[in-house]
């Protein structure tokens, strides 16, 4: 039997028309401010993805495009003003910044009530301890779309690849506060292919094209695939072989259209949850 395909684009679109119809009855409206460091295209591309989703939203948008060359000192200005700036509810600083720029500083000059992608030491401890706290947008569009495919991690063996602090850290944390058992495997994992095949619930964001294959892929198995990755040829992939882990999982993410999609849409969630903080309704 063939998986069901994960609809992250129709799921993403409930999301923002449900931001959209809120947004619409409050007097002041959210606002958020990207802030990008140098001209990488990807960068570039993503914070357009990021005005486009404002606009759909009704969400006031601000962009800060500083030069490659920018100082620490400019970027904590840049950074100061937007805390202090009322229209503005939260702060996207697009990461990574150029080597010669302390990305952790900059982190924590944002004010955490403004972290809407839920960076700052105080928001991931807060998700750590399970107080109620912004989500990192990415391990909270899993969730969403667990939520949308009636999935309960609750009792299951859920398997994270990948340990970064944005991704696979909090995703972990996230499926424990829904009972799930959790492993967190990463490129030091002995046997990798055999703690894949346990999980009921199996996330990759390893960033690594074809690392998950069909063969790692439990019968009836979840498979998310968090990871965009660009092979050999230039062509989008995600680290799991579709094809193949399409023929034994029962619910399984495209790459693209998968999690991105829902991802930019938690955003706009986050932006707007930040401004009820900020007493705008």
């Amino acid at each position: 039997m063939a998986a069901v395909v994960m609809d992250g684009k129709g799921l993403a679109a409930k999301l923002k028309e449900t931001v959209r119809l809120q947004v619409e009855r409050m007097e002041r409206r959210p606002g958020l401010a990207v802030v990008l460091v140098g001209d990488d295209p990807a960068a570039l591309s993503y914070e357009a993805g990021k005005r486009k989703d404002c606009q759909q939203c009704g969400i006031y948008y601000d962009a800060f495009r500083l030069p490659e060359n920018t100082s620490q000192a400019e970027l904590m200005d840049v950074i100061g003003i937007l805390n202090g700036r009322a229209e503005i509810d939260g702060i996207l600083l697009l990461l990574p910044l150029p080597r010669h720029l302390d990305g952790r500083a900059a982190v924590l000059a944002i004010r955490p009530d403004k972290d809407v992608d839920c960076v700052h030491p105080v928001n991931m401890g807060d998700l750590a301890l399970g107080m109620e706290s912004f989500r990192p947008c990415t391990p909270a569009g899993v969730m969403r779309l667990l939520e949308e495919y009636r999935i309960d991690p609750a009792g299951k063996r859920c398997v994270v690849v990948g340990r970064s602090n944005i991704v696979g850290k909090p995703q972990a944390m996230l499926l424990l506060q829904k009972h799930g058992t959790v492993t967190i495997c990463h490129t030091r994992t002995p046997d990798l292919e055999a703690e894949c095949r346990r999980a009921d619930i199996l996330v990759s964001a390893a960033g690594r094209p074809g690392l998950i294959t069909g063969d790692m892929v439990k019968e009836g198995a979840v498979v998310i695939d968090v990871s965009i990755n660009r092979d050999a040829q230039g062509r989008l992939r995600g680290d799991v072989d579709y094809a193949a882990a399409a023929e034994r999982a029962a619910y399984i993410t495209p790459v693209p259209g998968g999690t991105g999609p829902v991802t930019r849409a938690v955003l706009m969630e986050n932006t707007l949850a930040a401004a009820l903080r900020h007493g705008k309704g």
